[in-house]
């Protein structure tokens, strides 16, 4: 009789501990931060986090995934955006102030108009324009979604010393955050948050080795740098703003549910 009551007892005291240790609040190392520069690439082997809810979508999360990056791509593409690249006034920001293409002002145009080098130039064209395969990054607490769209192109400098063609690649990722928001109705939608070129994304390489124009180089890959990702980024995030309202009804209500109810996207590389 003594043992079975202090089994009871026992019993007792494990099942009041069990339920303390459930409703004590979860570690600091668990307060994850909602910043670009806190998130983590989308594996397939991830499990979801403590205490989220799984939620049932139309599609498995992984196709839900795949779906959602290939509807980006093919929105990009059909509002434009190869064309926009292709088309970049970059002669009128590289010439010098008071030149017949005009110039940048402020600050920057006047280190351009001390550059007497860049009357060299005489034109600059952008050819073979590239949407490269757009990334999906979730953040730690999946509420958020980024979108990195690399883009590259190659630049053909014609210049007045004869015979010289400078041909630079040029690569730059855009990154948009994306989440979801319940309108009064509780209909669920995507809107578009930070959109900024990823520091350090733009890369310029020249393709061609043309020695005696290395101080021209210099100073026109110094000016594309400080312009072409405020170029890029100003046409590129309004049309991923456009893209959000006009993706696939079904598509945006299952990506939107997930990012609310906070679960992991599962996408395979």
């Amino acid at each position: 009789m003594f043992l079975v009551g202090s089994l009871i007892v026992l019993c007792g005291l494990l099942t009041q501990s069990t339920a303390q240790l459930a409703g004590l609040p979860m570690p600091l190392t668990y307060d994850l931060p909602m910043s670009m520069g806190h998130c983590r690439s989308l594996y397939l082997s991830q499990s979801l986090p403590y205490g989220v809810t799984p939620v049932v979508s139309t599609y498995p999360t992984d196709h839900l995934a795949r779906n959602f990056r290939h509807a980006f791509s093919q929105g990009l593409l059909s509002g434009g955006l190869l064309g926009f690249l292709e088309h970049m006034p970059l002669l009128n920001y590289v010439r010098p102030v008071g030149s017949n293409a005009g110039g940048l002002v402020g600050a920057l145009g006047k280190v351009i108009s001390s550059i007497p080098l860049l009357n060299n130039i005489l034109d600059i064209r952008v050819t073979n324009p590239q949407l490269l395969e757009i990334g999906l990054t979730q953040s730690y607490d999946f509420h958020r979604l980024y979108v990195t769209i690399p883009l590259g192109f190659e630049l053909r400098v014609n210049t007045l010393v004869v015979g010289s063609l400078l041909e630079l690649a040029v690569k730059l990722d855009v990154t948009a955050e994306v989440y979801a928001v319940r309108d009064m109705h509780g209909r669920s939608r995507l809107v578009i948050g930070d959109c900024v070129h990823s520091p350090g994304s733009l890369r310029i390489h020249l393709l061609n080795r043309l020695g005696p124009l290395q101080s021209l180089i210099d100073s026109l890959t110094d000016i594309l740098t400080n312009v072409i990702p405020g170029l890029v980024q100003g046409v590129v995030c309004p049309l991923v703003n456009g893209i959000l309202s006009l993706l696939d009804v079904t598509l945006t209500h299952d990506v939107a549910d997930l990012l609310l109810h906070g679960v992991q996207f599962v996408i395979k590389a």
